[in-house]
C-alpha cells in the first residue's frame, strides 16, 4: 500500500526547494517564447499555461511571446496555398502575410489568452502592431514580407505588467519602410523584447533537449555555457542547422543585458517550472 506520508514529504521538499527561487524571481520579468510541440499537444499546452499562471500568482512578471507555424500552415492549406520556406524562413507574400496576421494576432493569440484566463490568470493579448511595439524593415526580397526588427517599444507590455496582467504577444511587426506588416521570427522577437524589458531570464521552448555535444545522446547536454564559448561550438560543428539562429538570439539577448537565457525542451511537462523553480534546471543556460 502506498504511504501517503511519503507523498506529503516529497511535496513539502519540492515546495521548500522552490521557495528561494520564487523569492529570486519575485517582481522580476521572465520572457517565455512559446511554440513547437508545447503548442500542438493539449497535455503540454495545459502544462505550460498552468506554469505561467503559477509563476504569475507568486509574483513573477511573465511575458509570453508565441509563434503559430502549424496553425498558419493549416490555414494556408485550407485556401489551397502550399507553405514555402527559404533558408528555414517562411516565404511570405501578401496573401500569406494576411493569413499570418489573421492567425497569429487573431485565433492563436486569443485562444491562448482565453485558456490562461480560464485557469485563473489575467492575460491580455497584444501583437507587435499595438503601440508600434515591433517596428521592422524588410529582411531580404527573397523572403518576401519577412521583417528585421529595427525598434522595440515595450510600453504596451510594461503597462500590462504594471496592471497585474500577463501580456501574450504575437509576432507581427509594423513596417517602417513600407505600408505593410511584416512576419517576424518568434525567437528573435522574444529576445528583442526581453532586452527592451531588461528581463531577468529569457526561455526559448523548443522541440529538443537543449544544446547537446552529441545530438544522438541526450546525456551530453550542456547545462550551462558562457556566450563566449558559442563561436567555438559553431566552428566545431556542435551547434548546427536550426539551432544556430536560436543560440544567436540567446547570445544577443545576454550580451544586451538579459541576465541569462535558456534553451528548454518544451516536450517535457512543466519544464518551465522545473527550470525556474528547482535547484537544477533541465535546459541549456547561457550566461
Amino acid at each position: 500500500m502506498k504511504n501517503p506520508n511519503i507523498d506529503r514529504t516529497d511535496r513539502a521538499t519540492v515546495l521548500a526547494e522552490a521557495l528561494p527561487h520564487i523569492q529570486k524571481y519575485n517582481k522580476k520579468t521572465v520572457v517565455i517564447k512559446y511554440g513547437g510541440n508545447a503548442m500542438i499537444s493539449e497535455q503540454l499546452r495545459q502544462a505550460v499555461i498552468s506554469d505561467v499562471v503559477l509563476l504569475h500568482m507568486v509574483g513573477v512578471r511573465v511575458v509570453v511571446v508565441h509563434g503559430g507555424g502549424p496553425e498558419i500552415n493549416e490555414m494556408l492549406q485550407k485556401v489551397g496555398k502550399q507553405p514555402r520556406f527559404v533558408d528555414g524562413l517562411r516565404y511570405t507574400d501578401q496573401e500569406t502575410m494576411d493569413i499570418v496576421q489573421q492567425v497569429l494576432c487573431g485565433r492563436v493569440n486569443k485562444n491562448l489568452v482565453a485558456t490562461l484566463n480560464r485557469l485563473g490568470g489575467r492575460a491580455v493579448g497584444l501583437c507587435g502592431l499595438d503601440g508600434g511595439m515591433f517596428q521592422a524593415e524588410r529582411l531580404d526580397e527573397k523572403y518576401g514580407l519577412v521583417g528585421k526588427i529595427t525598434k522595440v517599444c515595450a510600453d504596451p507590455v510594461i503597462d500590462c505588467l504594471n496592471s497585474g496582467c500577463i501580456p501574450v504577444v504575437s509576432t507581427v511587426a509594423l513596417g517602417t519602410d513600407a505600408e505593410t506588416s511584416y512576419n517576424i521570427n518568434a525567437d528573435t522577437a522574444a529576445a528583442k523584447l526581453a532586452v527592451a524589458l531588461g528581463a531577468e531570464r529569457l526561455l526559448l521552448l523548443t522541440d529538443v533537449r537543449g544544446l547537446l555535444k552529441n545530438p544522438r545522446d541526450e546525456s551530453t547536454l550542456y547545462r550551462e555555457l558562457k556566450v563566449s564559448a558559442i563561436p567555438g561550438l559553431v566552428k566545431d560543428g556542435i551547434i548546427t542547422g536550426g539551432m544556430i539562429p536560436k543560440v544567436d538570439c540567446c547570445v544577443e539577448a545576454v550580451r544586451s543585458g538579459v541576465r541569462s537565457a535558456v534553451i528548454l525542451d518544451g516536450r517535457i511537462p512543466h519544464s518551465v517550472l522545473i527550470e525556474l523553480l528547482s535547484d537544477e534546471g533541465i535546459g541549456t543556460l547561457l550566461r
